[in-house]
């Protein structure tokens, strides 16, 4: 079931990337659900993501 929220996360997030404050919002409530190995391959995946979507880069903040 971890996975699953894994894969909802990223779904969830690129639905919602037209939007930076809902994106960080989403992206928090992700990052408090994900096991701590999930958190490092959202981090991997955000940062291929976000490169060409600069509106996005100021939600990185939240990662630790």
């Amino acid at each position: 079931m971890a996975r699953a929220m894994f894969e909802y996360t990223k779904t969830v997030l690129k639905k919602v990337s037209f939007n930076s404050e809902l994106f960080c919002k989403e992206l928090k409530k992700g990052l408090e659900s994900l096991l701590p190995y999930e958190r490092d391959e959202l981090t991997i995946w955000l940062k291929s993501f976000t490169a060409n979507k600069p509106e996005l880069l100021i939600c990185m903040t939240l990662i630790k």
